[in-house]
């Protein structure tokens, strides 16, 4: 085969430009990364983090240099024209395609001002330096073939490297995943990530799992959704009738639009609103800190991809008990090919002002969120007499036993003094009184009350000097 090379078709000071302002946050890199291993039929994805580079290799279809390779580098190319373009190819129609408009393949140069792009597809390997500074030439430098190859993937892929990355993934595992997930939440059996960074590895194949077992309330829009229940449990040990009213199985949100198609004609689509909405048992750690991404969001997702990581703020009202929220619904008709695109030039949001947006937040903000919120309310007033009826258990077997020990301080006094009476040669009654006195001075601990008035003491210590 003659030499390759690569010819980016975008004027160079766009990329310069874009490049760099196009995401701020890493995460959002990796999901339209991720995304574009999906849409390539990956089993699997690996994200590779070390000192000096982040990497994203999947094992999908790879790109053959006559054709994948050159709609890669046909920037801007609208990827979903028709029905047919909306599947990934190869999977049977079981995936929709999560791309659209073909700019997230330049998500990288947010991070790094040189990126290796590296594919083998049936054996015919192709890479190049996507940058943010290219000639007037439009012509990007190539990889030699003897170093295209992978870290993981063994046969047929493709690897984004970023060099010298200007963000960083953090440091612990568990945090990149949550935020990596809060983005991308479409893993399972079928889609694995595999994150590593340094030596540390580890596989997300479930994300929803992860959250219900940490809910109060649960709501599930569509039967897709129904075995998030098997992983509910309030944790109050409720009787089944007062657990099963604390989750809440319901139909997807259906309503027929009439909107304007791409071609300008009015036609009539369905918008169906499917997923999930919780509320969390206990608030701690779930407020805006300085992690990337809260911890209570209701997401939206299109075609199992991240649209708008957050519409709280939209359709809450600021109050206190929205703290406990958290919820991903699925609207397909915000991606749907037919249409305009209604997504954001950032790609992280939709506009405000497309009917679809308008008639789904209402929704979400006049049923679905009262919903939730009085899930939790039950929860909490579940919880509070669990608690009354639990002290209540308490004081009965403290009153029980302060009785008993009553009973046989009684009891070991009269008799220890009696015992002491009968042995005393005196018959006076000051010296019986002080035989008295002094058996019950001596069985007195049977009762408890000086460990009782010691504990209090201390009760009282902290309380008027608090530990700082």
């Amino acid at each position: 085969m003659a030499h390759k090379e690569y010819e980016i078709n975008i004027d160079p000071r766009i990329l310069e430009l874009l490049g760099p302002n196009l995401y701020t946050n890493i995460y959002y890199v990796l999901a339209e990364l991720v995304a574009n291993a999906y849409d390539a039929n990956a089993k699997n994805v690996y994200i590779i983090s070390d000192n000096n580079s982040i990497t994203v290799e999947d094992d999908g279809h790879g790109m053959s240099y006559e054709v994948g390779v050159k709609k890669f580098l046909n920037i801007a190319q609208e990827s979903r024209t028709n029905d047919e373009e909306s599947f990934v190819s190869g999977s049977d129609r079981k995936r929709r395609k999560m791309g659209r408009k073909g700019v997230g393949k330049l998500a990288a140069l947010s991070v790094s001002e040189n990126v290796e792009v590296k594919t083998i597809k049936d054996g015919d390997r192709s890479g190049f330096i996507l940058s943010r500074r290219v000639n007037d030439d439009h012509k990007l430098k190539a990889i030699d073939e003897d170093n295209i190859n992978f870290l993981r993937v063994r046969e047929q892929g493709t690897s984004i490297v970023m060099k010298a990355p200007q963000y960083k993934l953090h440091k612990t595992l568990k945090a990149a995943k949550n935020n990596l997930l809060k983005i991308f939440p479409l893993v399972n059996e079928d889609f694995r990530i595999h994150l590593q960074i340094g030596n540390k590895t580890e596989v997300i194949d479930s994300f929803e799992r992860e959250i219900i077992q940490g809910l109060g309330g649960l709501v599930t829009l569509g039967e897709k959704f129904s075995f998030l229940h098997d992983n509910f449990d309030s944790q109050l040990k409720l009787p089944a009738d007062d657990e099963d009213k604390l989750h809440l199985r319901k139909q997807p949100f259906l309503e027929k639009l009439k909107l304007v198609d791409r071609d300008g004609e009015k036609r009539t689509f369905e918008l169906e609103i499917k997923g999930w909405i919780g509320a969390y048992r206990s608030s701690r750690g779930k407020k805006l800190d300085q992690t990337d991404f809260p911890d209570n969001f209701i997401s939206i997702l299109a075609n199992n991809k991240m649209g708008e990581f957050n519409i709280l703020p939209l359709v809450g009202k600021n109050a206190l008990n929205e703290v406990y929220v958290v919820g991903q619904l699925h609207i397909d008709l915000f991606e749907e090919t037919m249409l305009p695109d209604m997504a954001l030039s950032n790609r992280q949001g939709y506009k405000s002002d497309d009917k679809r947006y308008e008639v789904a937040t209402k929704y979400i903000r006049e049923e679905l969120l009262p919903l939730v919120i009085s899930l939790r309310a039950k929860y909490s007033a579940y919880k509070k007499s669990k608690k009354d009826e639990e002290n209540h258990k308490k004081n009965k077997e403290r009153e029980k036993k302060f009785k008993e020990q009553i009973e046989k301080f009684k009891s070991d006094a009269s008799a220890d003094a009696a015992k002491e009476i009968l042995q005393s040669v005196s018959r006076d009654s000051e010296d019986l009184q002080s035989i008295v006195k002094s058996v019950i001075n001596k069985t007195l601990p049977n009762l408890g009350i000086k460990r009782s008035i010691d504990n209090n003491k201390k009760k009282l210590l902290i309380m008027t000097f608090p530990l700082k």
